[in-house]
């Protein structure tokens, strides 16, 4: 599991004062105002700590301002950087929820015993989210993330497993 979620993407500047428009990945974008720190994610990785000095939740995005971004080229060197927090201020998910980052990578099976392949993706599609799940002959199943098709999801071992009967009905198989 990684150590840090990400929480926005900074899309650009605003203003010239170093305050910046920020895309959030989180359910709740109204949780920026609560933070009063957040890690910037390095391009080469690493995270570096930052005060968050303010933030207010607009219709289109988060506008916030950082500690050490004090102008407009200060904000535009952010550009496409990720906002993130640790897992101590992670939102605490309720039981059957989890993080995307955390099922990326976990092995899948179907209820048989049959390994299908690795989780490689989820999109985000407003109704459920999809699985890509990419299997060992390189194609991809894709299947909706169902409370009914999702027999066993667990991270700390890695492991998802899905009903056999109810992919029958809802899986897409790449050709």
């Amino acid at each position: 599991m990684t150590e840090y979620l990400r929480i926005g993407v900074v899309l650009k500047p605003q203003g010239i004062r170093g305050e910046l428009k920020v895309l959030p990945l989180t359910d709740d974008p109204r949780r920026f105002t609560q933070l009063k720190e957040v890690y910037l994610e390095g391009k080469e990785g690493g995270y570096e700590k930052r005060a968050l000095l303010s933030a207010s939740v607009r219709e289109d995005a988060v506008y916030c301002t950082i500690s050490g971004v004090e102008d407009r080229d200060a904000a535009e060197a952010l550009r496409d950087r990720y906002l993130c927090v640790d897992r101590a201020h992670a939102v605490k998910l309720p039981k059957g929820r989890y993080f995307v980052c955390d099922v990326i990578g976990c092995g899948v099976w179907n209820s048989r015993g049959e390994q299908l392949g690795t989780l490689e993706d989820v999109f985000e599609t407003g109704a459920n989210d999809v699985y890509a799940i990419r299997r060992p002959d390189g194609k991809r199943i894709l299947v909706p993330a169902l409370k009914k098709l999702l027999t066993l999801v667990d991270v700390e071992q890695g492991r998802i497993v899905l009903d056999v009967d109810v992919m029958k009905e809802v899986a897409l198989y790449e050709d």
